[in-house]
C-alpha cells in the first residue's frame, strides 16, 4: 500500500533546448557566427533529451576499463568506455567540436565550434577533454608541415572512428598530449624523457608520463629531451606499418571527477616519435596547443556554471516552501540573479575569446595579441569561479541537489578541472605577467578592448584606472598577481557587459563586482536591481 504521495518535487529538467540561452545566442552573433544559430538549437535540443542525460549518467557510473594484455599475453594497452560513451562522441565529433573549425573557411567557424562545445558539454564534460586535445593540436603539428599534410584533414574530419589502427587507413582521428613527468607540476622543463635520434629521422623516446588524459587517441604530442634540449613529438599508438608503438599504459588515474574520461600514466621504452618544431624548441611549438586547451578550459566553466544555473532556477520555480515558489522569495531570487550574472560574465568572455582565436587565425594580429594574453586572464579567473557557483546552486537544491541522481555532485566533482588543467592559478597569473612584459601588443589590444567601453559606466572607468595602477606599480608585481589578474578579468568582463548586455545585467556587474556594493558569498546584490528580470532572462520559464 502508498504510504504517501509525492508533492512539491520539481518535474525532470528534459525536453527543453541547452541553446535556448540569451547570452549565448547573442554572443554567437556579435563575434561572427550568427549563422550557427539553427545547428546550435538542433544540438541544443538534442543535449535537453532524457536519453542524452542517459548517456552522461551511464558514461560515468561504467568508468573506462584498463585491458593491458589480450588473452595470449600480447600488450594491447587498450581502453575499454561503456557505450554511453562512445555516443557523446560521436555527437560531438560530428557537430565539428573537435578539429572541424581548421577546415572550415568561414568567419566565425571557432565561435560556432566554442559556442557549440558550450552546449554539449553541459550534457557531459568529462568526454570534451578529447574533443578539446584534438582541436588543439592543429597548430601546434603545423610546426611540421610533412606531418600535418597527413594527418590534419583526418583531425579535422567529422567522423569519429574508435579504436587503435593505422592512423592514415582510418576516416577520423583524435589527439592528446603528454607533458607531465613522474614528478608532477607544471614545470614541464623539468621534463626526464629522453628522445634519441634515429637514422631514419626518427627518434626513439624513453620515459614515463604522469598525467595523460585519453590515452584511446590515435595521436599525442608528447615532450622529450633532444640532444639539443626539450622538443616536442608526435607520438601515434600505431605505426605507418600497422605494429603497435610502444606505449605502456601502468595505470589509469582514479580522479575526483572527470569520472567518465580516461587519464593515464604511458611508459615509453624505445617508442616511435617523429619531431614537432625544431629541437630545444618543444614549449614554444607544443604553447599553440595548449593555448587553445586554456581557451576550452574557458568554455568549460562557464558551461558548467551555465548547467549548474539552469538546474537551480528549475528547482526553484517548481519548489515551494515557507507559504509559496521558491522563486518568489526575495533572498532566493537575489542568489539566482547573483549566479545569473556570474555565469552572463563568463559566457560573453568565453565567446569573446573564441572570436580573437578565429579573427587571429584569419591574419589578425591585434587579436591575436589579444588572446594571447586574455586567455590566459579568463582561465585564471572564469575557472576559479565554476566551484563556487556549481556549490551556491547545489544548496539551492538542498538535500536534493546532494543527491547523486539530480546531476549536481557529478557537475561538483567536475568543477576544479579546468581551474588545474593546463596550468593552475598561479601559472596563469605568471603567464600572465610574463605576457606583459614581452609583449606590448597585448597589453595594447587589452586596453583598446576594455577602453571601447570608456564612459558608459562610471563604476567601470574606475576599475579601468585602478587597473592602471596596479600595472603601473613598478616591475616586481608577482606578489600581487593574482590581484592583478582578477581585475584585469572584471574589467575585460565588465566592459563587454556595458556594451552588449542589457542595462540590468552591467548594472548589476557593476555595481557588485566593480562598484564594491556586494557581499563575499551569492546573493549579496545591492537593492533596488530588478533581480526577476535577470532570472527569466537566464533561463525563461
Amino acid at each position: 500500500m502508498p504510504t504517501h504521495e509525492v508533492v512539491n518535487q520539481p518535474p525532470p529538467l528534459a525536453g527543453h533546448d541547452i541553446a535556448a540561452d540569451a547570452a549565448l545566442l547573442e554572443h554567437l552573433t556579435l563575434q561572427g557566427a550568427g549563422w550557427a544559430a539553427d545547428d546550435l538549437h538542433r544540438l541544443g535540443k538534442l543535449g535537453g533529451q532524457a536519453e542524452a542525460q542517459r548517456w552522461a549518467s551511464d558514461a560515468n557510473v561504467y568508468e573506462p576499463r584498463l585491458v593491458t594484455h589480450d588473452r595470449y599475453g600480447h600488450r594491447v594497452d587498450e581502453v575499454e568506455f561503456h557505450p554511453a560513451w562512445h555516443h557523446l562522441m560521436e555527437v560531438a565529433v560530428t557537430e565539428g567540436l573537435a578539429g572541424a573549425p581548421w577546415a572550415d573557411q568561414r568567419a566565425g567557424a571557432h565561435v560556432a565550434r566554442a559556442a557549440g562545445l558550450f552546449t554539449w558539454s553541459q550534457v557531459e564534460a568529462g568526454h570534451s577533454c578529447p574533443i578539446s586535445m584534438t582541436y588543439a593540436v592543429v597548430p601546434a603539428l603545423r610546426h611540421a608541415p610533412e606531418l600535418a599534410a597527413v594527418y590534419e584533414p583526418l583531425l579535422t574530419a567529422r567522423v569519429y572512428d574508435p579504436g587503435l589502427r593505422t592512423p592514415a587507413a582510418k576516416r577520423g582521428l583524435l589527439a592528446g598530449m603528454g607533458m607531465t613527468e613522474k614528478q608532477g607540476g607544471s614545470d614541464v622543463r623539468a621534463n626526464t624523457t629522453s628522445a634519441l635520434p634515429a637514422a631514419d629521422g626518427t627518434y626513439r623516446l624513453r620515459g614515463h608520463k604522469w598525467f595523460t588524459s585519453a590515452p584511446m587517441c590515435d595521436l599525442f604530442l608528447v615532450l622529450a629531451q633532444a640532444p639539443a634540449g626539450l622538443t616536442c613529438f608526435l607520438v601515434p599508438r600505431v605505426l605507418p606499418g600497422g605494429e603497435r608503438n610502444p606505449f605502456a599504459i601502468q595505470r589509469l588515474k582514479d580522479k575526483l571527477g572527470n569520472r567518465s574520461n580516461a587519464s593515464s600514466e604511458p611508459e615509453f621504452d624505445d617508442t616511435v616519435a617523429w619531431p614537432v618544431g625544431a629541437e630545444g624548441q618543444g614549449v614554444r611549438t607544443i604553447i599553440e596547443m595548449v593555448a587553445m586547451t586554456r581557451l576550452d578550459c574557458v568554455t568549460g566553466s562557464a558551461a558548467g556554471m551555465r548547467a549548474a544555473l539552469v538546474q537551480a532556477v528549475h528547482h526553484a520555480r517548481h519548489r515551494s516552501a515557507f507559504g509559496g515558489p521558491l522563486i518568489g522569495k526575495p533572498l532566493m531570487r537575489n542568489v539566482l540573479a547573483d549566479l545569473a550574472v556570474e555565469s552572463e560574465a563568463a559566457t560573453a568572455l568565453a565567446l569573446r575569446l573564441a572570436g580573437a582565436v578565429d579573427r587571429g587565425a584569419r591574419g589578425d594580429a591585434g587579436e591575436r595579441a589579444f588572446s594571447r594574453l586574455a586567455i590566459a586572464v579568463g582561465k585564471f579567473w572564469v575557472c576559479k569561479r565554476q566551484p563556487a557557483v556549481v556549490g551556491e546552486a547545489l544548496e539551492c537544491l538542498g538535500g536534493n541537489g546532494y543527491v547523486e541522481e539530480s546531476g549536481l555532485p557529478r557537475l561538483y566533482r567536475d568543477a576544479p578541472l579546468n581551474s588545474i588543467w593546463e596550468g593552475s592559478g598561479n601559472v596563469q597569473a605568471l603567464d600572465v605577467l610574463r605576457a606583459l612584459r614581452r609583449d606590448p601588443a597585448g597589453l595594447e589590444a587589452f586596453r583598446a578592448e576594455v577602453g571601447a567601453a570608456a564612459g558608459a559606466d562610471a563604476r567601470l572607468d574606475a576599475a579601468a584606472a585602478q587597473l592602471t595602477g596596479l600595472l603601473g606599480a613598478g616591475e616586481d608585481l608577482e606578489t600581487d598577481a593574482r590581484r592583478v589578474v582578477e581585475r584585469m578579468a572584471l574589467v575585460l568582463q565588465g566592459s563587454l557587459l556595458v556594451r552588449h548586455a542589457p542595462a540590468v545585467v552591467a548594472d548589476a556587474f557593476c555595481a557588485s563586482r566593480l562598484g564594491g556594493d556586494w557581499g563575499h558569498s551569492f546573493g549579496t546584490l545591492p537593492r533596488g536591481l530588478d533581480t526577476a528580470a535577470l532570472v527569466d532572462r537566464a533561463f525563461p520559464g
